[in-house]
């Protein structure tokens, strides 16, 4: 469960290619520089965790869920 101090944002983050590079800009003044291998690194890393956290809330209520 996260902290009551990080709020959860329900935006996605502006991504642009600029000059070779991949700008990030988010909510909470989120503002990165990537390089092309980093910034793929990060949408794998990021598609799967969603994938997991959607599941996640899909089975928050089942009876048929894993235990942990």
């Amino acid at each position: 469960m996260p902290s009551p101090k990080r709020p959860i944002y329900d935006e996605p983050s502006d991504v642009k290619a600029v000059d070779g590079k991949v700008d990030v800009e988010g909510p909470d003044q989120v503002d990165v520089t990537l390089t092309p291998e980093a910034a793929e690194e990060t949408s794998e890393r990021l598609l799967h965790q969603s994938f997991k956290a959607r599941g996640q809330t899909r089975l928050k209520h089942s009876a048929h869920r894993p235990q942990d």
